[in-house]
């Protein structure tokens, strides 16, 4: 089939690399602007574009896509080039713009999104994320018919998967955007051939929004209980990952790796917050409910290391 392609983190470059591997002729990438990234502040492409790039696929990174925004001559562009061009359908992943009425009405099949949850629970932002931090026991990937709703279109196909009990953000990400890259090619075969699935509405029980990850959001805060802190410790590595203050520092202690002591000796009534054992295997912290076992930390500066490794150096 003929593919536009719309796209930016790795997530998505595994799904456009998927497609190109399984023979499909993939007329162009749409991807964010470069941006400044890393320690250097350089701009750099993104995945999907270097992707593109290295296959020789024409790139468009207009700012905007609809025509009467802020950037109507970026949309202009992009529409004159997608018609040119006459895609069968456009598949979506983790692109990052809104995509207009116009761009859903111009590929013959419409547009596909690959969404990486079991919709229509966590619709949004960040549904991997969401999904570990709220302790669900399974996430997925949803291939569904966009529409001008967010995450709203019907449902052609899903992947489900169990959560592993030491699951993280970027564990997570690497499963679904496998599972995504191979259940985009098992549809648009299917389309291809002319079986295309019977689309399914979402259903209204079960709806939920996966807000976007803030960096604000990265304090832990002991008031809440440690089984809801370690899943956020989880949760949020490697983006926007997790910290706490530790006396001695002068900026906040980066947290790779917690865990919930079963046994909370020593813990007595202490207050939410209040460090209650330090040493080799962890620094302990009481929370609302429970003892959270710090065991990864990063100083400032520093690497990942283990709280053994951290403490030989600490002097609190």
């Amino acid at each position: 089939m003929r593919i536009a392609f719309a796209g930016t983190p790795e997530f998505a470059r595994q799904a456009l690399a998927a497609l190109i591997e399984a023979g499909h002729e993939v007329v162009c990438v749409l991807t964010q602007p470069d941006r400044p990234s890393g320690r250097g502040m350089k701009c750099l492409p993104s995945p999907v574009k270097q992707a593109a790039i290295d296959a020789g696929i024409p790139v468009l990174q207009p700012r905007s896509l609809r025509l009467d925004g802020k950037y109507p001559e970026d949309a202009q562009g992009a529409e004159a080039a997608l018609r040119a061009l006459a895609p069968d359908v456009m598949v979506v992943a983790a692109y990052g713009l809104i995509l207009p009425r116009w761009v859903l009405d111009l590929p013959r099949c419409g547009c596909l999104n690959i969404h990486a949850s079991l919709l229509p629970r966590w619709r949004g932002a960040a549904p991997i994320q969401r999904a570990i931090e709220a302790g669900d026991a399974a996430s997925g990937v949803t291939i569904m018919q966009m529409d001008e709703g967010l995450d709203t279109g019907d449902m052609l196909h899903r992947v489900e998967r169990p959560l592993a009990a030491d699951e993280t953000g970027a564990s997570l990400h690497d499963r679904l955007a496998a599972d995504g890259a191979q259940a985009i090619v098992d549809v648009l075969a299917r389309l291809d051939a002319g079986d295309a699935p019977t689309p399914v509405p979402q259903p209204e029980a079960g709806v939920c929004y996966a807000d976007k990850l803030l960096k604000s959001e990265s304090a832990l805060d002991f008031s809440r209980p440690a089984t809801e802190l370690a899943r956020r410790v989880r949760a949020f590595d490697p983006f926007p990952g997790t910290t706490m203050a530790l006396p001695g520092l002068d900026a906040p202690l980066k947290v790779w790796g917690a865990q919930v002591l079963t046994n909370q000796a020593g813990a007595g009534g202490s207050a939410p917050g209040t460090i209650v054992g330090m040493g080799p295997d962890g620094i302990d912290v009481a929370t609302a409910d429970g003892v959270l076992r710090v065991t990864v930390v990063q100083k400032p500066g520093g690497r990942r290391q283990p709280v053994a490794e951290f403490m030989r150096a600490y002097r609190g």
